[in-house]
């Protein structure tokens, strides 16, 4: 059970990070999934805090979004650590 509410703080933690550098950047959920090549389905999914990105997908949006993958996971509250 522990594990599963750690997951879930994880997901809900990249959903809110991948939303704020989303506006941050005036950019869209669209454009994200474009840029980075994941599904359309995949990156709802990411969005909504119903699945966590594996390390390949992780890359590509810290990438996208110009940020750290630190930052998408709440390692640190500074988007450019460890770029």
């Amino acid at each position: 059970m522990v594990l599963n509410l750690e997951l879930w703080r994880l997901a809900q933690m990249i959903k809110d990070r991948i939303k704020q550098m989303l506006q941050k950047r005036k950019k869209t959920e669209y454009w994200l999934g474009k840029e980075t090549g994941i599904s359309k389905g995949t990156m709802w999914a990411y969005i909504e805090g119903k699945s966590i990105p594996g390390a390949i997908n992780l890359i590509k949006i810290a990438d996208a979004l110009d940020c750290s993958i630190d930052y998408l996971v709440g390692r640190t509250d500074n988007p450019e650590v460890n770029r």
